[in-house]
């Protein structure tokens, strides 16, 4: 895989290097120092993944992800010396389009490397995000679930921060649905980012507890690197299985969960993201009597799982994001 380093710190630079060629299966195709000189470079030369440093001279690297994902999108993962130190601008990162963060190896005084493990996990996933798709789980118990609210359920990657928060914002409070998110995030990430909906949204977001209900006027967003399910009681649950889906959580397993438990049929969105999760679920969902919604191209960051679900036959409709608020709200509180 090609990857790109947009870093200021020279240091920093020299580190991301030395991890990028420590496999074979990498190489270095550029590096950048500031967020002007990675646009540039990628319009020239189009990596596999850039590493991309938050804080940098001329122009950061949330608007350099914003301008490279809007002009020439490809995989982009925040290394920032802490994560936790700047999460609001991880955040929005994501939100434009980058795929995960991590921290920033460092290098020590005779040269040894702190951190590079963490790295080359997550460029371990994009790299089957970019090359694999996954396989839906197959279902088992037809069930119920007993004066159970009306649901709203939500699958996203690549862009959906922020295409779930213009969603969200828009939707009635204290309404009689409840919602259900699952968007690829990785576990470190999934409380601030139920923190950072609610406060961008005004609604009630908060992470999925293990053995609970989804419940009206809650958003609930999947929260650990397990795949999140409903079962045949009406509850939510974390399962490890299917183990080789690597997508955790998965977009095709809940919905596939939902399809064979829950008792009346709701509406289905799956919205920007790279890969194809989501695609099998929705058809599952589709064919099961329920409204499902792709987002369109025109308003998705990376449209992969979008398009997947169409050309699968999963969709019912494709809308822009600012069109499914009021499909939404019109759909589930008729009758």
């Amino acid at each position: 895989m090609r990857i790109a380093i947009v870093n200021d710190v020279r240091a920093a630079s020299e580190a991301l290097r030395r991890v990028v060629s420590s496999l074979p299966s990498h190489t270095v195709a550029w590096i950048a120092a500031d967020g002007v000189e990675a646009i540039a470079m990628t319009k020239r030369d189009r990596p596999d993944l850039i590493l991309m440093d938050l804080i940098m001279p001329h122009l950061d690297g949330v608007q350099a992800t914003r301008q490279i994902m809007a002009s020439t999108p490809c995989a982009i993962l925040v290394v920032t010396a802490t994560v936790s130190g700047n999460i609001s601008l991880v955040y929005d990162a994501m939100g434009f389009g980058a795929l995960d963060a991590v921290d920033t190896p460092t290098l020590g005084p005779t040269g040894e490397l702190t951190g590079a493990a963490a790295l080359l996990e997550k460029i371990s996933t994009v790299a089957k995000l970019l090359g694999t798709s996954t396989d839906a789980r197959r279902p088992t118990h037809p069930i119920e679930a007993a004066a159970a609210p009306r649901l709203l359920v939500i699958g996203a990657s690549t862009g959906g921060p922020k295409a779930i928060a213009d969603l969200l914002q828009p939707l009635p409070r204290d309404w009689p649905v409840a919602v259900v998110v699952v968007q690829h995030v990785d576990v470190a990430f999934s409380q601030g980012l139920a923190t950072w909906l609610g406060e961008r949204t005004g609604q009630t977001v908060r992470v999925a507890e293990h053995g609970e209900r989804p419940q009206a006027g809650a958003v609930l967003l999947a929260g650990t690197n397990d795949h999140l399910v409903l079962t045949k009681h009406g509850t939510l649950e974390y399962r490890e299985e299917p183990r080789e889906i690597f997508f955790r959580p998965s977009v095709d397993v809940f919905f596939e969960s939902v399809a064979d438990h829950w008792r009346q049929a709701g509406v289905a969105l799956v919205l920007t993201g790279m890969g194809r999760d989501g695609a099998k679920g929705m058809l599952r969902l589709r064919t099961s009597g329920w409204h499902t919604v792709a987002q369109d191209e025109a308003t998705s960051v990376v449209w992969s799982m979008p398009k997947a679900a169409i050309e699968l036959g999963g969709a019912c409709q494709v809308l822009a994001i600012d069109q499914m608020p009021r499909a939404i709200t019109s759909r589930l509180t008729a009758g």
